[in-house]
């Protein structure tokens, strides 16, 4: 973990600074807003900015907003001063710690900054063939792609890899590719020059040179855009990058890992993704099995998530019953782990008497999730899915995927990335089809439409 201290705060934190750094925390220090910029612009980033509540916070997190740095502020200052801590949460810090400082208040802010529920926790021999090949490759340098589905551990097992390499002391950085906008993608990556291009006001270290001596995780690289993805390749072969605006090639020293939740030899074939870059890319594949394959794997986790959110909401720690076990095991877990972490986080939440059972193991509405649908739901699924089946009898494959595209567009209020999604293909591809129909006069869902959307618009 990387924590910059910012302001006159650096013999206040002296304890906390050295908790920081005997857990392998990196600290750095900044005096004001302007040297905090500098700093994070200069590639040594942070995971953590502890800040003078007498600084202008506000200032700090729009000049941030700006150039798109994103990393959390947490405000410090004496403990008499709780306009000044009102003020900064309204600013825009994540919390307020007050001087002088409680040691274990500052380690448990850290470690919660750092844990982010990172741990590797398996029991499944499915699982654990995956982990063993991760721990026969962690030492090498060799490009590592993790694919998954959505949920699965895909940046967990990215962090286990760094972790047992040889560069686990250096940087781990870590982009979603899928979350940045395309045309800001490559400065994220590569870094600009000053005045590159409008808002460029100083020169940026990209994430590359930031993860220089460490691993760079590329998160969701089947959402990269095919222009960018030829740079990257360069970057890859060559060990060098060119910052945006830039005139000479920049050296680099890092290790790639990749991941994605699609099929990215689909993705060749359907030209979204260079083949030449998979390859580069795919020198170990580690491919984590879902949840509903490593069953094994369900209690284990379930046990975990469960003692940790006892302790983080400071209830007390209940066992799971027998019968709420047979609940989490037959349930297909379609959101893998991250589903399985909120179910048990509701549950430790709902509990009564000493243990977890059934009652407790309730969908994000309330419902309670052994609790089957009814013979009529059964049978007016079983009318519509033969309905649909007529439907389809007649009809071109391209008039069926069109309406298959739209209408699914419809259900996520326009929402073209829930769409992907549910339609299992790169938003991208979505993107390409509904450019084409929009070039053939058919009308497209802008976002916000829908039948849900008009439901709420004439009951609101």
């Amino acid at each position: 973990m990387r924590l910059l201290i910012v302001g006159t705060l650096k013999g206040q934190l002296t304890a906390a600074t050295k908790i920081a750094m005997d857990n392998g925390a990196s600290v750095t220090h900044a005096e004001g807003n302007e040297q905090t910029l500098a700093v994070l612009r200069g590639g040594k980033g942070a995971d953590l900015l502890l800040v003078d509540v007498g600084l202008d916070i506000r200032d700090l997190v729009m000049r941030l907003e700006a150039e798109h740095i994103h990393v959390p502020i947490v405000a410090c200052g004496i403990s008499s001063d709780a306009r000044a801590a009102v003020a900064a949460i309204h600013a825009g810090a994540k919390e307020y710690i007050p001087l002088p400082p409680d040691p274990e208040l500052i380690a448990a802010v850290l470690a919660a900054v750092a844990n982010d529920s990172r741990d590797l926790i398996y029991r499944d021999e499915a699982m654990a063939k995956v982990v063993k090949l991760a721990q026969q490759i962690a030492g090498s340098d060799a490009s590592v792609m993790i694919t998954g589905e959505s949920g699965t551990g895909k940046e967990v097992l990215a962090r286990y890899v760094h972790s047992r390499s040889a560069r686990a002391k250096r940087p781990f950085i870590s982009i979603n590719c899928a979350a940045i906008p395309e045309h800001l993608l490559e400065s994220e990556l590569f870094g600009h020059e000053k005045g590159a291009f409008t808002g460029a006001v100083a020169r940026r270290i990209g994430k590359f040179e930031e993860a220089t001596g460490g691993t760079l995780l590329l998160d969701e690289i089947s959402e990269m855009d095919v222009r960018l993805q030829s740079k990257l390749l360069r970057a890859i072969q060559e060990r060098v990058i060119d910052r945006v605006g830039g005139t000479r090639p920049v050296p680099v020293d890092i290790r790639i890992i990749a991941t994605s939740n699609r099929n990215l030899s689909d993705a060749v074939r359907e030209g979204t993704f260079r083949e030449d870059l998979l390859f580069r890319l795919n020198v170990v594949n580690l491919k984590i099995p879902p949840l509903r394959d490593r069953p094994a794997d369900i209690l284990e986790l379930a046990q975990h998530f469960a003692k940790k959110y006892a302790d983080a909401n400071a209830v007390p720690l209940r066992p799971i019953s027998a019968d709420a076990r047979r609940v989490l095991t037959t349930n297909r877990w379609q959101g893998n782990v991250r589903e399985l972490e909120n179910t048990i986080h509701r549950a430790v939440l709902m509990a009564q008497g000493d243990e977890i059972g059934p009652e407790a193991i309730l969908t994000p509405d309330g419902d309670r999730l052994d609790v089957a649908k009814t013979q009529p739901a059964v049978a007016h699924a079983t009318f519509a899915a033969e309905q649909v089946t007529r439907a389809l009898v007649g009809r071109t494959v391209a008039d069926v995927e069109r309406d298959l595209i739209l209408e699914t567009l419809k259900h996520c209020l326009g929402n073209r990335t829930h769409a992907a999604n549910i339609l299992g293909i790169s938003i991208r591809t979505l993107r390409n089809k509904l450019n084409e129909y929009a070039d053939g006069g058919v009308p497209i869902p802008p976002p916000g439409t829908g039948e849900y959307g008009q439901r709420i618009a004439t009951t609101g």
